[in-house]
């Protein structure tokens, strides 16, 4: 590392553009949250099976999945931080005031497809926007951005589910774009084509030389042969194939199995989002002391262990403690295997390396919900948790093939 480069990486930051960016990541989440407190209320409406919830999801993570990588690979060429962020949160807010016009299964998945597209620019913006400007505050700065999703995933539910004692569904989708609107509008006026840097060595796309698409090309694919980064993609897929299933059917059977209002339901997903919110700082300030893999290893476990003592805790006092469990174990990692992965990219890729994580992240995502619904239909719904332990347990066998210097080692630039 040059001399520029080490004096910007060890000067004090502001962290001004950490809390903008993390509200407006806040605002991606607050959608998808508020789908999930509906979904219940579309699947009664419209009479839908378990694997037919499922598969609504199922399609949403399923066009992320082929979205991500693009949409990484635009962040590198672009550049334009803030541009491309302001897109992304409308994206995602309008396509779920749309569902407010249809009556068919067929359009909502075509509603779901779009904000899978939209959601989906953001994370290769910011996540490597901050990684970047913050080289030795990764864990801790990502998972700033961590509870800006699990903050508003925590509030969604609460205000939503207090909205729908008054409105039906549909006029509360179409209210809901209003804060996405107002956060696009900040982040465009405050950021812009904020590029996070005017310094070259700080930049996101530093390298020194313009790279033509083969050049491109080329070394996206020697992305594909990083072992590191390549274990931790799958390894995030596993664990987000655990958190989708989760936020997908643990409202559904919130509803339909215990009986439970939308408020209820919505205060259950905010003490699920609201322990993850206290996780993801502890977790990211430790993992930069003490590496990746030991938090990693720890909460993957721990999660694996709440999530069947969620499933055989049925209706007692403690289904509702082991929610929170597995929300602070759950979202521990989240921020932890993001940092992972940008230190195992070449600075110039950053943004491409988050498109992969989160593409890969994805497929598991697409999986999930399809799966989970095809269990709880041929089965029953306990059985189908069972499974979510599972694939925790499998994310987790994977880190242990993970070398521990790729935890400490950034690449190199």
């Amino acid at each position: 590392m040059n001399t520029a480069a080490s004096t910007t990486a060890s000067a004090p930051r502001s962290f001004k553009d950490v809390w903008l960016i993390s509200a407006g990541h806040g605002l991606t989440h607050w959608y998808t949250a508020t789908f999930f407190l509906l979904l219940p209320l579309i699947g009664k409406e419209l009479g839908l099976s378990y694997t037919e919830i499922g598969l609504i999801m199922t399609v949403q993570h399923a066009v992320g999945a082929i979205s991500n990588l693009p949409g990484g690979m635009v962040v590198d060429m672009v550049g334009k931080m803030g541009y491309l962020m302001a897109a992304s949160l409308f994206w995602v807010g309008f396509p779920y005031a749309l569902m407010s016009l249809t009556d068919s299964y067929w359009m909502l998945l075509v509603c779901v497809a779009l904000v899978g597209i939209g959601n989906n620019i953001w994370h290769p913006a910011a996540i490597s926007a901050l990684a970047h400007r913050y080289p030795d505050r990764k864990g801790l700065v990502l998972s700033f951005h961590g509870m800006g999703g699990n903050a508003a995933d925590a509030i969604a539910p609460l205000v939503v589910g207090a909205l729908l004692a008054w409105f039906t569904w549909r006029t509360v989708v179409v209210i809901n774009i209003v804060p996405g609107i107002v956060m696009a509008t900040m982040i465009l006026v405050m950021l812009g084509a904020f590029t996070m840097s005017s310094s070259r060595a700080d930049s996101i796309n530093a390298g020194g030389k313009k790279r033509s698409m083969a050049d491109y090309m080329k070394e996206f694919g020697s992305l594909l042969k990083n072992k590191t980064l390549m274990l931790v993609c799958v390894s995030s897929a596993f664990r987000t194939m655990t958190q989708t299933g989760l936020l997908t059917f643990l409202p559904v059977y919130l509803a339909y199995e215990l009986g439970y209002s939308p408020f209820l339901v919505g205060l259950c997903l905010a003490l699920l989002q609201g322990a993850g919110f206290v996780a993801s700082p502890i977790a990211g300030h430790l993992s930069d002391k003490m590496g990746r893999k030991r938090i990693v290893i720890s909460s993957a476990l721990l999660t694996g262990v709440m999530i069947a003592g969620m499933a055989l805790a049925g209706k007692s006092f403690w289904f509702i403690l082991f929610v929170a469990l597995v929300g602070f174990f759950l979202y521990a990692m989240r921020p932890v295997l993001q940092a992972w992965a940008v230190e195992s990219t070449p600075r110039h890729l950053a943004g491409s390396g988050v498109g992969l994580q989160f593409g890969i992240t994805a497929v598991g995502a697409s999986i999930s919900p399809a799966l989970f619904g095809i269990i709880a239909d041929a089965y029953d719904i306990h059985t189908a948790f069972f499974f979510l332990a599972g694939t925790i347990i499998a994310s987790n066998a994977l880190v242990f093939f993970m070398p521990n210097e790729a935890a400490r080692k950034p690449a190199a630039a």
